[in-house]
């Protein structure tokens, strides 16, 4: 008999709940919904990446592949010959990602920087890094530097690489 009655108010409650969670399960699911995307996507095609990189090769420097002001990253193919690191650098604001795609570098990583000096907000320099490990970084390596890892690079012949960087804050 209890269970006859259990089932009577659980069909008498059922589609009152049902009612009330309506609104609520639509108020979810449009939060849930993505937000419309303020730069369009952009692809770089394998050739467009390979013409890039033999302009610069040409003529080594800088190309901005992506800058967009309202986004926290930018993504830059550079290539550089015969170029070595004065000092150590590392930043408050910026995460870095170097792609090599041609040639060969070396980097020095992480340590304690020593006698620093900031630059300009968020920007350090120091003429040494206690303690910073030697990297040598090859066509088809990549590194991950987060923001604050003291790096110097030395490039003894010729490197092309891709570098993203992120900025703004970290979530907790």
């Amino acid at each position: 008999m209890a269970n006859q009655s259990s089932r009577r108010n659980f069909l008498k409650a059922a589609p009152l709940a049902a009612a009330v969670s309506l609104p609520l399960a639509d108020s979810l699911f449009a939060m849930a919904a993505a937000p419309a995307a303020t730069v369009p996507f952009q692809l770089f095609s394998a050739e467009k990446l390979a013409d890039a990189m033999k302009a610069l090769q040409a003529k080594p420097g800088n190309d901005n592949l992506f800058d967009a002001k309202s986004l926290p990253l930018t993504v830059v193919m550079t290539t550089e010959d015969k170029k070595n690191g004065k000092e150590f650098e590392y930043h408050e604001g910026r995460d870095h990602v170097f792609l090599i795609t041609d040639g060969a570098t070396k980097y020095e990583v992480g340590g304690s920087p020593k006698n620093a000096r900031n630059i300009r907000p968020g920007e350090w320099l120091a003429p040494e890094s206690e303690g910073a490990t030697a990297l040598e970084l090859k066509k088809g390596d990549m590194l991950v530097l987060p923001r604050g890892t003291p790096h110097k690079r030395s490039t003894e012949t010729s490197v092309t690489f891709i570098l993203i960087s992120t900025t703004g804050t970290v979530p907790a």
